[in-house]
């Protein structure tokens, strides 16, 4: 589904990614994980073609997206929910949510789509008339999700979904996330919360100052000795 080979992103002169390499197959759930400027959110930028300075390869569906311009790779079906959710806080719900059906033609399709939304997250719909800007972080986060499923994407991207909520908002949130992919859409899910990402995921990468230095099944990397210390605060035994 998603295959990145040797992936390397600079900005000017300072390269942040070095030639990392990871894959995402069908219906998959997978976390990139690491630090704050390992470079995960460069490598999401990448994908979708928010970068240009790019060496290396990127096939999503059996095709190189290196290169192309990133409204044509939303058009393939990638669709990413950014950082700090970036939704049109001037705009309302249900107009932040149409903007995610933009390409779409298919009327009752969307129609249905976004009865589906209001389904996973019936808040959105209590809300449909109020400004963006107006609602909780965790209430934006949702509609973030819920705008990105409006393109009907065949994979879903999530840097850092989990950021700046409160604990009980986020178990709401990765409860959706894991209904989604239930539904069948591959999830690549970036985060610096590394036991939360571990635990709803199959597989997972851990990077650090843009390498990829670990790589597993998720339970096996919570396991592990290096990510327990670095990650998860666990003391060595004396």
């Amino acid at each position: 589904m998603l295959a990145v080979k040797d992936l390397e992103v600079s900005y000017g002169a300072i390269k942040a990614v070095h030639g990392i390499s990871f894959h995402l197959n069908e219906g998959e759930i997978v976390a990139l994980i690491g630090n704050n400027g390992a470079g995960k959110t460069s490598t999401l930028k990448a994908i979708t073609g928010m970068i240009t300075k790019v060496r290396g390869s990127i096939e999503f569906d059996g095709e190189k997206i290196v290169g192309m311009p990133s409204d044509k790779i939303a058009a393939r079906g990638v669709a990413l929910v950014p950082e700090g959710r970036h939704i049109f806080s001037g705009m309302t719900v249900q107009e932040n949510l149409d903007m995610g059906a933009f390409l779409r033609r298919d009327k009752d399709g969307i129609r249905s789509d976004m009865e589906m939304i209001y389904n996973l997250f019936p808040v959105l719909k209590e809300r449909s008339k109020q400004q963006g800007g107006t609602l909780s972080g965790g209430e934006q986060q949702m509609l973030a999700i819920g705008r990105a499923l409006m393109a009907r994407p065949k994979i879903l991207l999530l840097d850092e979904p989990s950021l700046g909520l409160a604990p009980i908002v986020i178990d709401a949130i990765f409860e959706s996330i894991m209904g989604i992919n239930r539904q069948g859409i591959p999830i690549l899910i970036v985060e610096q919360n590394v036991y939360l990402a571990l635990s709803v995921t199959k597989r997972g990468y851990v990077m650090e100052s843009g390498q990829v230095v670990l790589e597993g099944q998720s339970q096996d990397l919570l396991a592990n000795e290096m990510v327990q210390r670095v990650y998860l605060g666990v003391e060595e035994a004396s």
